[in-house]
């Protein structure tokens, strides 16, 4: 099957011959044409099978040829949970929509709301938001609804785990009843079906991504390691291989402190996460894309919408206590009919979350070369690692993998430093608890 079997327009299909793709993904070739017929639609797809061009190219064409927009109203509305997918979006829409005489534009929050009030103002053909900064352009008056003809939910699942229903279901109140419905989600899970009563009019059902399935094309595998060593094992790794790559820590305060000790492994690092604003968020993506950084360290919400080409590796520096956030996670790499590969650094407190993660993908994951992780931990970083004039690795004889010399672990000391030296004052011992 090829694009020109979707029934879609020659200038479209001109668009889409520019960006090397000849035959649509499963998602593409089964919800382009049902899309174009007009009626209410509801998939699920994983991460990375091109789900969003598979309701971009078929909105396009359906607003194509027509301009019927007023002040601050929209003929399209497009509703996602981040920032980072909003951005991804508009991408995708001004790709495929080269040809097309559109109007678009994406409004988020974290940013500046005037130059969003501005393009609001001019009136759009499509219009791409988070939830809370629509909510806030309506209320100030900003933002219409009237003209809406097409409506638009992506990653719903996502927006419900972050607590966007509320919004959501404010903004379906404001919505015109007579309109069509396109719902895309990981899954069909009982809330999103619940969802999908209030929202679509008896949608199509398209599943091409069952929850328990995982990209073939990723190589997974792990690493028993202790938490106190993670660090240590995540640098050699990457300091024996170049590839850029997705590390996932659980909390910002774990991102942060993660991308800074890489750096000081002379491994460059940046973190995204929601406390950082969004100028930070963009230029730290931007970085990553364009191979100037070659780890970005992100929590799951920051990293929804994190579409990189030929990402090469993912690494859960800390599990997720949610098992179907793995298979989001290591979807980031194995894109597009690429390989990939997912690494998993797991501690003796994170096994139930690894027994949930193998539950749902229906098999174990293998473990890594042992050989390779006792040589990893054979040393902490930087420490003793030298390099030549070039930046390479030289272990020389301070390597003590090479003199069998023992590895020295930090001394860990009770009590306070006493100011202006180096001697400790030892904490007084507490007193024991009465029985």
């Amino acid at each position: 099957m090829t694009f020109n079997t979707l029934g879609l327009s020659e200038s479209l299909l001109s668009a889409v011959e520019k960006t090397g793709y000849t035959e649509p993904t499963p998602i593409q070739a089964r919800a382009i044409p049902e899309i174009l017929k007009g009626v209410d639609v509801m998939a699920a797809a994983q991460t990375g099978t091109g789900k969003t061009a598979g309701f971009t190219l078929p909105l396009l064409q359906l607003l194509s040829g027509v301009r019927n927009t007023t002040m601050n109203s929209s003929r399209a509305l497009i509703l996602t949970p981040t920032r980072e997918l909003a951005a991804q979006i508009q991408d995708s829409i001004d790709t495929y929509g080269s040809n097309e005489n559109l109007r678009s534009a994406v409004v988020f929050g974290g940013v500046n709301i005037n130059p969003q009030k501005q393009k609001l103002k001019r009136g759009l053909d499509i219009l791409v938001a988070t939830p809370g900064r629509l909510l806030d352009l309506y209320q100030q008056k900003c933002a219409r609804f009237d003209d809406l003809e097409v409506l638009i939910l992506d990653e719903a699942d996502r927006m419900l785990d972050m607590g966007f229903i509320c919004d959501i279901n404010k903004i379906i109140a404001l919505l015109p009843k007579r309109r069509q419905n396109l719902m895309f989600s990981a899954t069909f899970s009982d809330d999103i079906r619940k969802l999908a009563k209030t929202i679509c009019n008896n949608p199509v059902e398209i599943d091409v991504a069952p929850r328990n399935s995982t990209v073939e094309a990723i190589a997974q595998k792990l690493f028993h390691v202790e938490k106190t060593d993670k660090a240590n094992l995540l640098s050699e790794l990457l300091h024996s291989n170049s590839e850029q790559t997705l590390v996932f820590s659980r909390t910002k305060h774990g991102a942060n402190n993660l991308a800074r000790r890489l750096n000081k492994d002379n491994i460059h690092a940046a973190a995204i996460h929601g406390n950082k604003s969004q100028a930070q968020r963009t230029k730290a993506l931007d970085d990553f894309k364009r191979g100037k950084v070659q780890v970005l360290v992100a929590t799951d919400i920051a990293a929804r919408g994190i579409d990189i080409d030929s990402l090469a590796t993912v690494v859960n520096f800390d599990l997720p206590h949610v098992p179907e956030d793995y298979i989001h996670r290591i979807g980031r790499t194995g894109r597009a009919g690429a390989t990939g590969e997912a690494i998993s650094l797991v501690s003796s407190e994170e096994r139930k979350q690894l027994r949930d993660i193998e539950r749902l993908i229906k098999r174990a994951i293998p473990q890594g070369d042992s050989e390779e992780l006792r040589f990893a931990l054979a040393t902490p970083l930087p420490e003793k690692r030298n390099t030549d004039s070039n930046g390479k690795r030289n272990h020389g004889t301070q390597d003590p993998r090479r003199t069998g010399q023992k590895r020295r672990r930090p001394r860990v000391h009770a009590g306070k430093k006493v100011p202006g030296g180096n001697k400790w004052r030892q904490s007084k011992p507490k007193a024991a608890a009465s029985a």
